[in-house]
């Protein structure tokens, strides 16, 4: 199948790519950069050159492709606003690109803000709808192409898909926890991260590639919940560390803008998702790749 991935070069983009050129897939990757191209060509994977504002580039190569895998993402945290609105975008264009074909259109999403007090499901709507939500609330849009006859399916991402390299969240906690010489968590650190490693994660979408039905919601998560208590523990044995609390008041000033999502309970279950793909996680979990040095720290500028 000739697949065009946004985000090729990605840390979850990537490894996506290695999985769908080993299943004998035809991939093109959306590249911005000539490095990133260069990585792509060395795969065996070809090039459309452009980025996510781009969206004549976007739009060609989906036209010319008969699956789209949607990855991109600015992360731009200094201008939430923005990144929303160039996500839904993107969105908007490949729909409109793959509308009527029944051509598979596979969105990343994430687990967070589902729900409250509870793990999320695959059966939870996203409460997310218009430009102005996260994401652009792009799952849901995705989703309304399915009566356009698009083969739209959500791939909801855990808050952290780890392993050796990773620069997400993970990292950037741990950057934190060196520039402040102790390992904190919010409050009494009981809320959890569900979490996946990434070469689980890659495998995920090239079965949802294959096997999910128009309309799913795909959970790629190997762990339900980590408490942030027992990720700051493994942060501070890793980095021969203190570990201790932040309260609550005190989180903004300690954490920064990624205190808002360390202190939110992003625990979610993948029980459909498994069964639906036949999807076993295999690889190491969170607190095994903490202990064996996967996040050595740098500093919080760096990320």
């Amino acid at each position: 199948m000739r697949v065009f991935v946004t985000g090729a070069s990605g840390w979850i983009g990537s490894a996506t790519v290695d999985e769908l050129l080993a299943a004998g897939h035809e991939v093109t990757g959306l590249a911005r950069s000539d490095a990133s191209a260069s990585a792509l060509e060395a795969k065996g994977a070809r090039v459309r050159r452009g980025d996510l504002d781009d969206l004549a580039s976007i739009r060609a190569g989906a036209e010319a492709a008969e699956a789209v895998i949607h990855l991109a993402n600015k992360h731009d945290w200094s201008n939430v606003a923005a990144t929303a609105a160039t996500e839904r975008a993107a969105v908007q264009v490949i729909g409109d690109a793959l509308a009527g074909s029944g051509r598979p259109f596979l969105v990343a999403s994430g687990v967070a803000g589902l729900t409250q007090g509870r793990p999320a499901t695959e059966d939870d709507p996203s409460p997310f709808h218009g430009p102005d939500s996260p994401r652009g609330g792009s799952e849901n849009l995705a989703l309304e192409f399915t009566g356009r006859g698009v083969h739209a399916v959500s791939l909801r991402f855990a808050p952290t898909v780890h392993g050796a390299g990773d620069h997400g969240f993970i990292a950037v906690i741990a950057a934190i926890a060196r520039a402040k010489g102790v390992s904190g968590y919010p409050g009494d650190g009981t809320n959890r991260w569900a979490a996946v490693h990434r070469a689980d994660a890659a495998r995920l979408v090239v079965r949802g590639l294959a096997k999910a039905p128009a309309g799913a919601r795909l959970h790629a998560v190997a762990e339900d919940g980590i408490s942030t208590r027992d990720i700051a523990r493994a942060i501070g044995r890793a980095l021969g560390l203190p570990v201790t609390s932040i309260a609550p008041e005190e989180v903004p000033g300690h954490f920064g803008w990624i205190g808002t999502f360390f202190s939110m309970d992003l625990a979610a279950t993948s029980a459909v998702t498994r069964e639906l793909l036949g999807w076993t996680p295999a690889g190491p979990t969170l607190l095994e790749d903490l202990d064996a040095g996967a996040y050595p720290a740098r500093t919080p500028e760096s990320q």
